[in-house]
């Protein structure tokens, strides 16, 4: 089957400013890597859409949804913090980011591709439910794991981040959660500062919250072990019926916000790895979602080596 990508335009309006690492330019990059490839021509392009707004409100409160256009409506730089950087049409590309996302999982679960990438930005999985962090507005990825469980039905769903900053907000959306089994390796200590493996969950969702912290220095050999002896095994156990990706590429050797050292070809072993999970629990459906990732030539070497390797299935 087919593999889906979604990309638009409209998502380089959203403007950060000079110097600050979440920028347009990493979607241009993306971009011109993968129109480039052999495969681009057999992707199913998917495009984005303002989404109803029920299914940002099974993540975010309203309040701080209409908060988020108020401020940003009124010429505000940041949100709640100085690193989450917007300009006048911040709000309108962060809807789209979400309805794209959204239409990818339509694409997905309608069977017209096995898997999909979605190339939006900005990234999510730092939002919390009630404030933007760390570049994200609206957590992109907890809200499309909502919106398979209440549009379409699914009820295991596992949400693997391999971005090398802990996605706090995604596992506070589902740390009560037992029906999404949340996996985050990450340098640790590192921002946000969350994330230790004492973590694993609460209530209904004690022990489906997996943090494996990774100490700096680490690379592609201490990352596939912990796939190999901790992941694959959870997921096995799980049997999700979707696998959601937070594909953050900062974990690479040459990015500036880490001190991972991870080479282009790991996300395409990692992704191989879950492309097997997901073959044998869920019909090979695998989103992935972009999160970091900030040197330009090793964040489009990352995500082509996963898209060549969702493209051969």
């Amino acid at each position: 089957m087919a593999t889906a990508y979604l990309f638009d335009p409209i998502f380089l309006k959203h403007k950060t400013g000079w110097g600050h690492p979440e920028k347009p330019e990493r979607l241009e990059a993306i971009n011109s890597a993968i129109a480039s490839a052999s495969f681009y021509k057999d992707l199913v392009k998917v495009g984005p859409v303002v989404p109803d707004m029920k299914y940002l409100e099974m993540i975010h409160s309203p309040s701080y949804i209409q908060r988020v256009k108020k401020e940003i409506k009124s010429g505000v730089s940041y949100l709640d913090s100085m690193d989450t950087a917007v300009c006048g049409e911040s709000y309108e590309v962060a809807l789209m980011a979400v309805g794209g996302s959204l239409n990818m999982c339509d694409t997905v679960m309608k069977g017209a591709a096995a898997n999909g990438f979605c190339a939006v930005r900005p990234p999510g999985h730092h939002a919390e439910k009630d404030y933007a962090a760390g570049f994200c507005i609206f957590n992109n990825i907890a809200i499309a794991a909502k919106y398979l469980q209440s549009r379409c039905g699914i009820k295991r769903i596992a949400v693997v981040d391999w971005d090398v900053h802990h996605g706090n907000g995604t596992q506070h959306s589902f740390e009560r959660d037992s029906s999404v089994l949340y996996i985050s390796l990450h340098q640790f200590p590192h921002y946000p500062g969350t994330g230790s493996a004492e973590e694993t969950g609460a209530g209904k969702g004690a022990g489906y919250t997996m943090n494996i912290p990774m100490h700096a220095g680490s690379g592609d050999e201490e990352y596939l072990t912990a796939f190999q002896n901790r992941i694959i095994p959870s997921l096995e156990k799980f049997k999700p019926e979707i696998i959601l990706i937070s594909a953050g590429f900062d974990g690479h050797k040459s990015d500036p916000l880490s001190s991972i050292r991870l080479s282009s070809d790991a996300y395409a072993e990692f992704t191989n790895m879950l492309m097997a999970i997901a073959g044998r629990h869920g019909t090979g459906r695998i989103i992935a979602f972009l999160e970091g990732g900030y040197n330009l030539s090793a964040l489009s070497e990352s995500v082509l080596a996963m898209m060549e390797a969702l493209v051969r299935g």
